[in-house]
């Protein structure tokens, strides 16, 4: 059997510009390594080809003419999606079209009533390494997919949802396809080579905003000391690559396996590794000796989920009071040479104006190198979907493309979704401003700084001080939304 395994191409650009950031589909590359050798396999991340996207699936499906193809696909890429099966149905219209991934885990009874489902043959919910891997001995006559748990399969047109299956035994998984057969190249972080990979998957966390327990339940598991090591030495060594970003849901939720990775890469001796990992503000806090060692393992990068500076908005998403101790985790975190990225939710139920501008105000007074700043996102089967939507505060419930943490779908008890959508964008631009580099930063990389400080940003700014003259702060708000807008809707689906 061919198969192909697809990302979505749309982006949301949170952080920094659409074009900065290109990273490889892990999901996909997991789902790839683990069909049985004997099947051809290829995968394609549509992000590098958001320009094409039409031009290169005609001549690439066309070359390979799989039997199978599987999306995988985040819920405000869900529209995507659907255009390109229709796409993809009109290249190949006897394919199998199999849906994964988050938004076919959260929805899958959803999709398979809707009009869309008539495009559909199979949906994988959950992980999807050994169901896709059985579907695909199922549809060369080695297997049954009745017997197939976590799969949705069609009987005449009505769609039967088999049983979930337990979450995987990850020593049982292969590792990812990081060869030629990923049809698709040129990953990066700004000017970075980069590429993903896993230690550990799940979070036996409670935030309520969060849709992982939908996929990985409540557990916390680890692939082998052994495998890790081994996918790291093929992306160092083979790959050439020495910036990573590690996707775990919340790999400092267990200090002692972080202490195990980190003497197994330090071990290995590896030189200049760039190391990027997500976590909270207290796992930093109480761990310093961790964080130490994690330094001489080569991570470089840390996102630290900040959230909020009021404690009663941390307490509606389920969340501790970290405000108090995100200075220290990010002394501590430049103190062992670590870059922070902040990360913050506005349109909390009680924000208004004011508190949006407090919270733009707290973020730029503790002295973090990069700003992750997004809007509460309702995301669906989410506890936190289900207290809004009790409230009236849901202010798109089915714009899923909007799901994306950039467009206000909700409301607060003070504001409009519009008057939230333009009071997070005008703070930002007024308050954090152009970017304006930390201690750390400049300690880093003295010359470059001085250069960016001193030449490149009064330039800039000079230019847009002009455009503000020009059209007012209002006209910038819709230009910057009309680029949203159409930045994902690809006019050649």
């Amino acid at each position: 059997m061919k198969v192909v395994l697809i990302s979505m191409p749309d982006i949301a650009p949170i952080m920094l510009h659409e074009k900065a950031i290109h990273m490889p589909n892990h999901g996909i590359a997991c789902v790839g390594g683990n069909i049985d050798e004997r099947h051809d396999v290829y995968l394609i991340d549509l992000v590098r080809k958001r320009s094409s996207i039409k031009k290169y699936l005609v001549r690439a499906l066309n070359k390979i003419k799989p039997d199978i193809i599987g999306l995988s696909v985040m819920t405000w890429q869900y529209d995507t999606c659907v255009r390109l099966i229709r796409l993809i149905k009109t290249i190949l219209p006897d394919v199998s079209i199999v849906l994964g991934g988050y938004h076919a885990t959260l929805m899958a009874e959803e999709i398979a009533a809707s009009a869309d489902a008539v495009h559909i043959d199979f949906i994988v919910r959950g992980e999807g390494e050994i169901a896709f891997r059985r579907l695909v001995n199922a549809l060369d006559g080695q297997d049954n997919v009745a017997d197939i748990p976590s799969l949705s399969y069609k009987q005449g047109s009505t769609f039967v949802h088999n049983e979930r299956a337990a979450v995987c035994d990850l020593s049982s998984l292969r590792p990812p396809i990081r060869d030629q057969r990923r049809l698709t190249w040129g990953y990066h972080f700004i000017f970075n080579k980069i590429e993903v990979m896993e230690t550990s998957r799940g979070c036996t966390r409670d935030c309520n905003f969060c849709s992982m327990r939908h996929m990985y339940d409540r557990s916390y598991r680890t692939y082998p000391i052994g495998r890790v090591m081994d996918d790291l030495d093929y992306i160092y060594r083979i790959k050439k690559t020495r910036m990573i970003f590690l996707v775990d849901d919340n790999l400092l939720l267990n200090p002692k396996w972080v202490d195990e990775i980190c003497e197994a890469i330090i071990k290995r001796g590896y030189r200049d590794l760039n190391l990027i990992v997500q976590s909270d503000c207290i796992s930093i806090v109480k761990n310093e000796a961790m964080v130490r060692k994690m330094s001489r393992a080569g991570f470089r990068g840390m996102f630290l989920g900040i959230e909020n500076v009021s404690a009663n908005h941390l307490e509606a998403l389920g969340k501790a009071d970290v405000a108090n101790v995100s200075r220290r985790a990010i002394e501590i975190c430049h103190q062992n040479g670590i870059m922070v990225i902040g990360g913050a939710i506005f349109g909390l139920p009680d924000d208004d104006g004011e508190a949006i501008r407090k919270n733009y105000f707290f973020l730029k007074s503790i002295d973090i190198d990069a700003f992750y700043c997004q809007i509460l996102t309702p995301y669906p089967m989410t506890t936190l979907r289900q207290n809004l939507l009790q409230e009236g505060l849901v202010a798109d419930p089915a714009e899923y493309w909007k799901y994306n943490g950039l467009w206000a779908n909700v409301r607060t008890r003070h504001l409009s979704a519009e008057d939230l959508q333009y009071f997070f964008w005008y703070y930002r631009q007024t308050i954090i401003g152009w970017w304006t580099p930390s201690v750390f930063i400049r300690n880093q990389s003295l010359r470059l700084m001085s250069v960016w400080q001193h030449i490149l940003k009064p330039l800039m700014r000079f230019f847009f001080e002009r455009k503000v003259h020009r059209i007012g702060w209002e006209g910038l708000y819709k230009n910057e939304m009309e680029h949203l807008r159409r930045m994902n809707m690809f006019d050649d689906l």
